[in-house]
């Protein structure tokens, strides 16, 4: 492991030690303090947040655009602060956590003995919105962990969502996408984070007026288990309770070949996240490039 990895490990380490072991308040003021000092210093993840955010609210002001991202990395710097402490939470705190509307479609989609595929942007704070699933439903979930370096960071990951009652699978291996549509056809849940492809093999969309690629993963599992496509998008107010939405099924086309179905498809997703995101930018954690025209155009990657 190089030097880089164990420091990287090491301060996410000091952070689920420590970051938990605060009062609630005390943790929101030092989120907030770094996140001041992250956005002050304006690196690349900050001019890539503010940079993202003006395709999303095209005809926001220079001093807009530095609001948002100030707000922006404040909303991502919460996230972090709620994921150090999540597991210092009791049961009660988790249930009292989150607010969903149309939980309907969810909750009646397994009644009916069908799969569910959830399928969630880089909103707010999707770890939370888990562990509200598995404490306040009593439901168990399966999602798909992108392979982090070092591996020890990635085990960590793994643990700590574990712990929070998710199965989690890695998302390199080609074994994934079959588990799944194992759960998937048992009548179980699935959880993905799907608005930025980690392959080369996305879908493209349309996503606030340009192209940008996303993952077929969640079509594709509903296509072939027959299980219903839920997108899902989340935000923050000014309360400690984190908001949330259960938008109405991605129904499966009728005609067109499976790469076509597929298209439509995540195309309706993009759609739905893009409503999330619209109302609630500073909410979205995108701090990398997503559409086409900012990666690289021989290679299709950052």
């Amino acid at each position: 492991m190089s030097a880089q990895d164990r420091l990287t490990d090491a301060l996410y380490g000091l952070g689920w030690s420590t970051v938990k072991k605060l009062p609630e308040p005390a943790a929101a003021r030092l989120g907030r303090t770094i996140a001041d000092l992250a956005w002050k210093q304006r690196g690349k993840g900050v001019q890539r947040l503010e940079s993202n955010y003006a395709r999303v609210v095209p005809d926001a002001s220079p001093e807009r655009l530095a609001e948002l991202s100030r707000a922006g990395m404040r909303s991502y710097l919460r996230y972090w602060m709620e994921s150090f402490r999540l597991p210092a939470w009791s049961a009660e705190r988790i249930r009292g956590g989150v607010e969903v509307k149309d939980l309907h479609h969810l909750t009646e989609g397994l009644a009916a003995g069908k799969g569910v595929v959830l399928a969630l942007p880089h909103l707010a704070n999707w770890d939370l919105a888990g562990a509200w699933v598995t404490t306040k439903l009593g439901i168990p979930f399966t999602t798909v962990a992108e392979r982090l370096k070092p591996e020890t960071l990635y085990d960590r990951f793994v643990a700590y969502r574990e712990g929070l009652g998710m199965e989690v699978l890695p998302h390199s291996g080609g074994t994934a996408f079959g588990t799944l549509a194992r759960r998937l056809r048992d009548g179980g849940l699935v959880c993905l984070v799907a608005d930025r492809d980690l392959s080369a093999s996305g879908v493209e969309v349309d996503f606030f007026g340009d192209t940008a690629r996303m993952p077929a993963g969640p079509a594709l599992l509903a296509q072939q288990t027959g299980a219903l496509l839920l997108p899902v998008t989340l935000w923050y107010d000014d309360s400690p309770v984190m908001r949330g939405r259960v938008h109405p099924p991605v129904e499966v086309p009728e005609s067109g070949t499976r790469t076509e179905k597929t298209s439509v498809m995540t195309q309706a997703l993009a759609d739905a996240f893009a409503t999330g995101i619209a109302d609630h930018p500073e909410d979205w954690h995108m701090l990398q490039r997503l559409w086409l025209a900012d990666l690289d155009p021989e290679k299709g990657r950052p």
